[in-house]
């Protein structure tokens, strides 16, 4: 046994054997699979690593109960805004059950319910148009995306996250603009110096067949993580992992 030639007792052995069926679950789950061949081939270590890197973030975060409701009772959230709806049919909670429908990539259901609430005082609500651009993106519908992103700048002006304006780049990566791509993920990685972008724009520069420039991109979210506190490390981790997968 594994846990023999690691000098662990047989007591020891009914704790590992739970805890790494409950991180492989987990890994599963969340699309984590990177972790996997560590989990399964070094199952007692391979766990408290997964659980520190993984798992403790979340739990500090406060973020951890509301992705393990997500991912393990799915249908949870859906029927709690459900009932909400079914109170009172406010824009409140329409917006609450339309998200809950997105999370769960039921974004035909989301769309639907989110564009029902864009009438009378609320027609031209920032937070309806964002989320409405936020669902068409999600459900690969990148003109209509781009359509309420654009109508959401006109009535306020620049986008307030960057998250945000990267989506609204990454659509028009969708549709083919391919110098308004360029000229967008430049910006927002000048001026935010976001990790998340400079992948995106390796692996657009990939498919646009710019293998060196593409690896560049990669090289420099390896580096620049090693620049950032340690939480903003935490939050940007997958894209260093997925960087040094494109690397490899």
């Amino acid at each position: 046994m594994l846990y023999n030639l690691f000098g662990l007792d047989s007591s020891v052995y009914y704790i590992a054997i739970p805890l790494q069926i409950l991180v492989i679950i987990h890994a599963l789950k969340t699309d984590r699979k990177q972790w996997l061949y560590m989990l399964i081939f070094i199952p007692v270590i391979g766990s408290l690593i997964y659980l520190y890197m993984e798992v403790l973030p979340d739990l500090r975060n406060g973020t951890f109960l509301s992705s393990l409701q997500r991912y393990f009772m799915p249908g949870q959230k859906i029927k709690q805004w459900e009932r909400k709806v079914q109170i009172s049919g406010s824009i409140t909670n329409k917006l609450g059950l339309a998200e809950a429908y997105a999370e769960q990539k039921q974004y035909e259901k989301a769309i639907e319910l989110t564009s029902s609430c864009l009438k009378g005082l609320y027609v031209d609500d920032p937070a309806i148009l964002l989320q409405l651009a936020r669902q068409y993106f999600q459900n690969g519908q990148y003109q209509e995306s781009i359509r309420f992103f654009d109508q959401l700048n006109k009535n306020n002006g620049n986008f307030s996250m960057v998250e945000d304006e990267l989506l609204h780049v990454r659509a028009l990566e969708g549709i083919g603009e391919i110098e308004a791509v360029h000229q967008g993920y430049k910006r927002i990685i000048r001026n935010h110096h976001s990790l998340e972008a400079m992948f995106h724009y390796g692996m657009f520069l990939k498919k646009q067949q710019q293998k060196a420039e593409a690896k560049l991109q990669f090289q420099a979210v390896r580096e620049e993580i090693k620049l950032l506190p340690r939480y903003l490390r935490r939050r940007n981790a997958q894209w260093s992992r997925r960087a040094l997968k494109e690397l490899m």
